[in-house]
């Protein structure tokens, strides 16, 4: 009788205690590598596995169901993770839920479809999100003005744009690059798609795939820009209509007075800016600080917000990370000047010594929008044709897991915004 008792008390036992969870830790001490941690989450998702975000939890750690096919995966990956039992599971999870803690468990529903807007030539620079995902394994689409233009947009959850100009001033490079075989061939070919898609100018071309973006995230979209895609979007939503380019871009002078006629109300982020003129200077507006800058680079860092993660877990999301430090990086659009930043949207990262911006959120309709500055979190000053960088040598940069943070916050179930 004693020894049945004995039995059945080692098996409630162990039935209590059996590995059942897998928590990938994102602290600064314990985790390998952050970045790869991000894929191993996408991966379960796109298996139908049940996954939770733990926000404030040791950096912003990972919750999985305990299988046989996730722990190898880990191994495989090099991503650190630690086996918990049901009993061990909930104890989390209480902590967690206490009034008395700025933590949240969120659930994570679906593994998003990525596209990431990029032409198909090769181009003389590197998209650190196309860099990012490739390393931690997420899988994503490369789209570009013909897939736009036809609503493929319609497709995907999540956008990307990076080193991009929607004004249709071929980036600004005019000065230092109008004699380089690669400047001459990508306006070639600009020209030659704006002309297929039956446009007479690439300002009016690009305008319009800014307009379809737009549409995209009022609609529901997320979408997700770095370096100069994010204030010469809103450039061109704010110019539409407007002929902002000189002759050397379209053919013609622009158009007279044409400051006075810009639309802010159709802008995403920024009001009140003043359009840089000159065609030689490397430079949209007075949206981005890079001129302006006194910041050495030992001194560059930009500080993350905390937010609460029961009340606000979209920018609470959106920040997580080992650090709130955070190394800053330049760009052609480096960071935000704060005066210009609509009211409406969300800082979530600024450099103290600057009095800059870096790190912005916002929603339009149903859809939201985060702009990060600068070209490359772990290159300080990425130079036209420079290599790109080896993520192997940066596995746990708290830069490049601000880019992860938004490509994997459209998989979790959301809460309303209260700030």
């Amino acid at each position: 009788m004693k020894k049945s008792l004995l039995y059945i008390f080692l098996l409630v036992f162990s039935l209590q205690t059996k590995a059942s969870f897998i928590l990938l830790p994102m602290d600064e001490t314990t985790q390998q590598n952050h970045l790869k941690a991000y894929g191993i989450t996408y991966w379960c998702l796109s298996r139908d596995y049940k996954a939770s975000w733990l926000l404030n939890y040791r950096g912003g750690s990972f919750l999985l169901p305990d299988a046989e096919e996730i722990r190898k995966e880990c191994k495989i990956r090099g991503v650190s993770f630690e086996v918990l039992s049901d009993t061990e599971e909930a104890s989390l999870l209480n902590d967690i839920s206490s009034p008395s803690q700025n933590m949240e468990s969120v659930i994570l529903e679906k593994a998003p479809k990525i596209a990431v807007y990029t032409p198909k030539g090769k181009q003389p620079w590197d998209d650190a999100v196309t860099l990012v995902l490739t390393y931690a394994e997420i899988p994503f689409t490369p789209i570009y003005d013909e897939e736009v233009l036809s609503d493929q947009l319609l497709l995907y959850d999540w956008l990307h744009l990076h080193h991009e100009d929607f004004t249709g001033q071929y980036g600004k490079f005019y000065a230092a690059y109008k004699n380089t075989p690669w400047y001459i061939e990508q306006k070639r070919d600009s020209e030659a798609l704006a002309a297929k898609l039956g446009y007479s100018k690439v300002s009016q071309e690009k305008g319009a795939v800014a307009k379809k973006i737009r549409d995209f995230v009022i609609g529901g979209g997320f979408m997700f820009a770095m370096c100069s895609a994010t204030d010469s979007f809103d450039i061109a939503l704010a110019a539409d209509g407007v002929d902002i380019c000189e002759t050397m871009f379209d053919g013609d002078p622009s158009e007279s007075n044409y400051q006075a006629k810009l639309n802010y109300g159709n802008s995403f982020a920024f009001k009140d800016f003043i359009l840089e003129r000159r065609p030689e200077v490397y430079e949209f507006s007075d949206i981005d600080m890079t001129g302006k800058r006194r910041v050495t680079m030992e001194k560059d860092y930009f500080t993350l917000m905390e937010y609460s993660a029961k009340w606000d877990p979209i920018p609470s999301m959106l920040c997580q990370n080992h650090t709130q430090l955070v190394k800053g990086f330049m760009g052609q659009t480096t960071s935000f000047n704060e005066t210009l930043i609509k009211s409406n949207v969300l800082v979530m990262g600024t450099c103290e010594l600057n009095g800059e911006a870096r790190y912005i959120h916002g929603e339009k309709g149903k859809g939201m929008f985060t702009f990060f500055g600068g070209h490359d979190p772990e290159d300080f000053q990425h130079q036209v044709g420079d290599p790109p960088t080896v993520l192997d040598l940066h596995p746990n940069s708290p830069g490049y897991r601000l880019i992860l943070n938004n490509v994997l916050f459209p998989a979790a179930k959301k809460k309303k915004l209260k700030t």
